[in-house]
């Protein structure tokens, strides 16, 4: 590429992100957490240090990516498997004999409990669709399914391919709401709006608008994720599911519940959260991904036979592409026979014990400790009640843990030099001023490491904590302080957090 306009533009946007320590970069594969923590022979390449990093970040949370018991399974059933290498083409190409018996058990094991009243009538008849990635999913659903006129209506949390699929769809900007997180009463605060007015519009279009979303000749889709990645917080189900039967009693309102995050840890067998809380009648779309806590790769939407078909003739991402291999898929039809078998919920119990485990020791050694909120905290939907200890409520926890700090990069390296891979997520993928180390715990996972993991976190406040006590004693020695706050990113630390991202990148 010539060092021309388009060159000078894309490298000052990179050099924009650098000083702002928000850049992304690969890690080096030999810091995955797939390279170490098993039971093969390490490689010899590698450093001491990448062989025995806790892994504290893959979304890998039943650990199965490490199973011998499912590497096994899965080397099994490809041996005895017909086809095995690639898959052809697009499905409505190639419709492999694995791909068709496998979406099949996906709805055998997804829709149970999902029957209408007509199951001969499609707008009711449950049905599943394979996808190649939870993104594809989502983008191709919500790019085409509402139509012209109708409404989206999302959790501000909600995942970038949502955004992506509203952009590429029929409805207009003015008809894409959010609601604040995880909130019942803004949510029905922005559906009552749309049997009311819009903005922007003139008063008689605005008034043909509301009476239609009134009258139920428009469609409002609500998008949720059961369980959210950055947060590790539980949306409301029920409660969204009633107030949209309250705003909209004709049934024009229709949830659509992403369940990337919480496919294989909630629910029997690992359905969900949706089945957890037996509302699969109640739920128009669901997505299961099978690349977090099964340890494969895919995703179906779980649906009616309806959309399914308008899926199969208008989602782009599902039509111009060519569909998984047939390797992939028998992968992910070996994961699900250790949901089948009751060997996921026995991982889950273990892995949502750690989950209580970090939660109910952490808080009170940062506040024996004083350490203030504004450094180091756990978020307030952990700390407002006391930790559930049973195995029923085991299940309203989760395997995410953010650690909120106004300094993520350097305690995410402290806890790296500690032989703890635990990453730092900052603006744009959170919020300005809530960034954290995102933990993510694992049924691979052991009490221990957890107990090292608080320690780790404990130790580093503390230490924060004394060199801003020494900055102000020698600065301010006849002015008392009425507040301990962390200091200001120093020249000094910002270079140990780059540091610690190169360190990461040649591991």
């Amino acid at each position: 590429m010539s060092d021309g306009a388009l060159s000078q533009k894309l490298s000052k946007a990179l050099s924009s992100r650098d000083a702002r320590l928000i850049r992304r970069r690969l890690p080096d594969p030999d810091a995955s957490p797939s390279s170490f923590g098993s039971d093969r022979e390490p490689s010899k390449s590698k450093s001491l240090n990448s062989q025995c990093l806790i892994d504290f970040t893959s979304n890998d949370y039943l650990s199965l990516t490490n199973s011998p018991h499912l590497r096994a399974l899965f080397l099994r059933k490809l041996q005895n498997a017909p086809d095995v290498l690639g898959s052809g083409g697009s499905r409505l190409l190639v419709n492999g004999r694995a791909h068709a018996e496998f979406e099949k058990r996906m709805k055998a094991f997804f829709c149970r409990g999902s029957t209408g009243k007509n199951t001969e009538n499609p707008a009711r008849k449950p049905a599943a669709l394979l996808f190649n990635s939870g993104f594809d999913a989502n983008v191709g659903f919500f790019s085409c399914i509402p139509q012209p006129g109708d409404a989206i209506v999302y959790d501000e949390y909600i995942h970038a391919s949502v955004h992506d699929g509203m952009r590429a769809s029929r409805v207009e900007s003015q008809l894409r709401l959010g609601f604040q997180h995880n909130s019942a009463p803004d949510l029905r605060r922005v559906l009552q709006s749309l049997r009311v007015s819009f903005t922007g519009e003139s008063s008689k279009e605005s008034q043909d608008n509301a009476s239609a979303f009134a009258m139920g000749s428009r469609s409002v889709f609500v998008s949720v994720e059961s369980l959210y990645s950055m947060d590790g917080t539980l949306s409301p189900l029920r409660e969204f599911i009633d107030v949209m039967d309250e705003v909209f009693p004709l049934g024009n309102a229709y949830l659509i519940v992403d369940e990337a995050h919480s496919t294989g840890i909630y629910g029997p067998k690992g359905r969900g959260r949706v089945a957890q809380l037996g509302l699969e009648g109640r739920v128009l779309a669901k997505l299961h991904t099978f690349g977090k806590a099964l340890g494969a790769s895919g995703a179906v939407i779980v649906t009616t036979e309806l959309i399914r078909d308008y899926l199969l003739n208008y989602a782009r991402p599902l039509i111009y592409t060519t569909s998984q291999s047939y390797a992939n898929v028998i992968a992910a039809d070996a994961s699900f026979d250790l949901l089948e078998d009751g060997t996921a919920e026995r991982l889950t119990e273990h892995l949502f014990s750690l989950s209580a485990q970090l939660v109910s020791t952490l808080q009170p050694r940062l506040r024996s400790s004083k350490v203030p909120t504004s450094l180091l905290s756990l978020p307030s939907h952990l700390t407002a009640s006391t930790p559930p200890s049973t195995p029923s409520s085991l299940s309203t926890l989760s395997p995410i843990i953010p650690l909120l700090t106004s300094h993520p990069r350097p305690l995410s390296a402290h806890l790296l030099s500690l032989g703890m891979n635990a990453r730092p997520i900052t603006w744009p993928t959170v919020p300005k001023g809530k960034g954290r180390v995102r933990v993510c715990l694992h049924a691979g996972n052991t009490s221990e490491e957890v107990e090292r993991l608080v320690k780790g976190c404990v130790e580093w406040a503390e230490a924060v904590l004394r060199e801003s006590g020494s900055s102000e004693r020698q600065t301010e020695k006849a002015k008392p302080s009425m507040a301990i706050q962390p200091p200001p990113m120093s020249t000094q630390e910002t270079i140990r957090a780059k540091e610690a991202d190169m360190r990461l990148a040649k591991l």
